[in-house]
């Protein structure tokens, strides 16, 4: 999970943002149930009496709450209101009601009770009680009742007489009841639209925070794909290495938006909640631990079941990949050789365990959404169960029990926000590894420290007793390989299939380094110097003619130092392409589709060799790039060739004799071993491998003129 988290530090600024943003959303998130609390019981059972201090009050009344007042209580009283010649007294100005409800609700309570104790109904409880009666002792009874109760059924006692003041001093209730609704429900309406636009925000910064993890993380990957070795390649396979930088991706980038989206908004919306019950003073805390518990279980209990699974997932993926990879590379063959049954059998098979694998996982995560509902409508049950039977003995209010279940419902939803981060988490975290992995691989092939050790270099290449064996392969595959290239000369490599002829000239643009030995160029190791400028000097044409989607010209100019169309045209007439390339009607700039499948295979192999022509670079490699022209354009292109590279090192790899009989120097492999070496004639005399091919390949004819042209 730690890499998760990882890609994020770039965006710290992003994260902070979003963590305020997510404080004021919860804020207002929190806010709304309390106002719908006070709607309840202040705007509409309370008649929009907020507080319990009235504006203005009778004088009868006033002197009947004042006889059940202690000293403090009444010097307070006395200093709030003033007595008007219409005979009623109203609040001074400018006094905080709020301070004055702290103190005068439990008289005004008291008073309430004392009436309805006396049988006096409400429009009677102006009247005030006799005050022969001993008020203090009465007032001390009271308050043991009234401190059992909550303070908000106490509050609801006091407002009970405001309410009813005013009704007989004929105050307008539904002016205040109104007024106090569209107020709370402006702020309401604020809130939520507030909301709404901090929830677009974050959404927004999240969205492109996730975009920029998923960009870097594919640049990462493809800028240390680039700088691997064929080792590392093979290690990891071309699916594995696709399914990383797209799928694997994507399930970082996902999460991450959900991770700044829920999670960091579950812990506040939990906590914040806790505080908010509590405050509520419901005395149900215990209902919230359940509910934790509850969905805690079974979260772990998912999880246990599932997290295993979503490893092999990703495997399974891969593999589905593999597979398709391999039926869209080969669908030639495969429809040549009549095997299309065979390969749809071997898809299903790899799509039926990753559907199978898939089907499970969702099947236990379909599971969780019915248990978490049924936990929180069981929880919303067991709320109402208990808040029903306090509200019945009047120890709490119907807005209170409603705040309780608005804020249980938060917390309960804040958990559950954990767990649907819970479900993608695992599997997130699986790609993350394996993003990872490949972030972390060194390639074998170690950047030199030498950058300018071929600027004024000649080309001699030199193999001192090159040793070379796969990573993961039994035995050598080249031993003692002992000969030195010299420039203006062609050095051409011949031999059986699997003799080790392209492993031999892939060591010296070092897509592997040797096992034992040395390869120099002018007296250097090849591994001290850079690895940019080492294949800077390198024209290489690989056995399988590669070319890139693009036109004619982008594939030519590929290694260019320059943009020249001179050198690219030249190149293209060595080449022997020109021709069909003018052909096309528009030449040059004649669109090539992926992977050249839109032109032959000789053609694809003149624009790879031309390629490397236009590169203009010290030392050609030729990896039997000649082998799908006919004899007339490979004669063509070799004479075309010749003064291009009259003062370059050239190494040719073929399976023709006709390829190579010119060839300053053929070195006959067998093995991995040197079977010979020397020219064409000397071999032929001494060199029994290299006279087999030489005889399955050529007739006494064609043998004796090369014989004759050598001389």
């Amino acid at each position: 999970m730690k890499h998760i988290f990882g890609n994020l530090k770039k965006y710290w600024v992003s994260v902070l943002i979003i963590g305020v943003l997510l404080i004021v959303q919860a804020f207002c998130d929190f806010s709304l149930p309390n106002l719908t609390s006070k709607l309840i019981d202040t705007g509409i059972t309370n008649q929009g009496i907020e507080y319990a201090t009235p504006d203005l009050i009778s004088k009868e009344t006033y002197m009947g709450i004042g006889l059940l007042m202690n000293e403090e209580e009444k010097e307070l009283w006395n200093d709030s209101y003033s007595l008007e010649d219409d005979g009623i007294y109203y609040l001074n100005d400018g006094l905080d009601k709020a301070e004055l409800d702290e103190t005068f609700t439990y008289p005004m309570a008291a008073y309430v009770l004392i009436s309805q104790a006396a049988g006096q109904s409400e429009q009677d409880m102006a009247v005030p009680p006799n005050e022969a009666v001993d008020f203090a002792s009465i007032r001390s009874s009271i308050d043991s009742k009234l401190d059992s109760m909550g303070d908000s059924i106490v509050k609801g006692y006091a407002i009970t007489l405001t309410k009813s003041e005013y009704e007989n001093l004929d105050v307008d209730l539904n002016h205040i009841r109104n007024t106090y609704l569209w107020r709370k429900g402006g702020l309401m309406m604020l809130f939520a639209l507030a909301m709404g636009l901090i929830s677009i925000a974050i959404g927004f910064i999240a969205s492109r925070v996730g975009a920029g993890v998923g960009r870097d993380l594919r640049q990462k990957i493809f800028a240390k794909v680039v700088s691997f070795s064929d080792s590392e390649i093979n290690k990891f396979s071309t699916a594995s290495l696709i399914t990383r930088t797209t799928n694997d991706v994507q399930q970082v980038q996902q999460v991450t938006v959900t991770l700044l989206r829920m999670v960091l908004y579950a812990p506040v919306m939990a906590i914040g909640g806790i505080i908010m019950v509590s405050r509520t003073g419901a005395g149900m805390g215990y209902v919230i631990v359940i509910a934790v518990a509850a969905i805690s279980v079974l979260v772990i209990a998912l999880m246990i079941i599932a997290m295993p699974k979503f490893k092999i997932m990703q495997k399974l993926v891969d593999k589905v990949n593999l597979v398709s990879r391999e039926m869209l590379t080969g669908i030639s063959v495969i429809r040549a050789f009549g095997r299309e049954k065979h390969e749809e059998k071997r898809f299903d098979k790899a799509n039926r365990d990753l559907t199978g694998v898939m089907i499970f996982t969702n099947r236990v995560m379909s599971f969780m959404m019915p248990a978490l509902m049924l936990i929180m409508n069981g929880i919303s049950v067991l709320i109402v169960w208990v808040a029903s039977h306090r509200i019945d003995a009047g120890t709490m209010e119907i807005g209170t029990m409603t705040a309780f279940i608005t804020y249980t419902m938060m917390i309960v939803m804040s958990f559950l926000m954990l767990t649907m981060i819970s479900i993608m988490l695992p599997r997130a975290g699986v790609a993350a590894d394996r993003i990872h992995e490949v972030l972390t691989t060194e390639s074998s092939i170690e950047d030199g420290k030498l950058t300018d050790s071929l600027k004024n270099a000649k080309g001699v290449v030199k193999f001192s007793h090159v040793d070379f064996a796969y990573p993961t392969a039994e035995g050598k595959v080249l031993e003692d390989i002992d000969f030195v290239a010299e420039p203006g000369t062609t050095t051409a490599i011949i031999g059986s299939t699997g003799c080790g002829k392209s492993t031999l000239v892939n060591l010296i643009p070092r897509f592997f380094d040797v096992t034992g030995g040395v390869i120099t160029i002018d007296g250097t190791d090849i591994r001290d110097m850079s690895v940019s400028e080492l294949r800077a000097n390198i024209g290489y044409v690989p056995q399988k003619g590669i070319l890139f989607s693009g036109t004619i010209a982008d594939n030519i100019k590929f290694g260019q130092a320059n943009d020249s169309d001179k050198d690219m045209v030249e190149a293209a007439v060595i080449a022997q392409a020109e021709e069909f390339i003018n052909e096309k009607a528009k030449g040059y700039d004649s669109e090539i589709s992926q992977g050249g499948t839109n032109v032959s295979g000789g053609q694809k192999q003149r624009l790879a060799i031309a390629r490397a022509i236009a590169r203009n670079p010290l030392i050609y490699i030729f990896d039997d790039s000649f082998s799908a022209l006919d004899f007339k354009t490979d004669l063509a292109l070799r004479k075309a060739l010749g003064p291009k590279i009259k003062d370059k090192t050239v190494f040719i790899v073929a399976q023709r004799i006709s390829t190579i009989l010119h060839a300053d120097n053929i070195i006959v492999l067998d093995e991995g071993r040197i079977a010979g070496m020397g020219s064409h004639n000397e071999l032929m005399e001494n060199c029994e491998v290299y006279r087999q091919i030489a005889i399955s390949q050529l007739s006494e004819k064609e043998l004796n003129t090369g014989a004759k042209e050598e001389a």
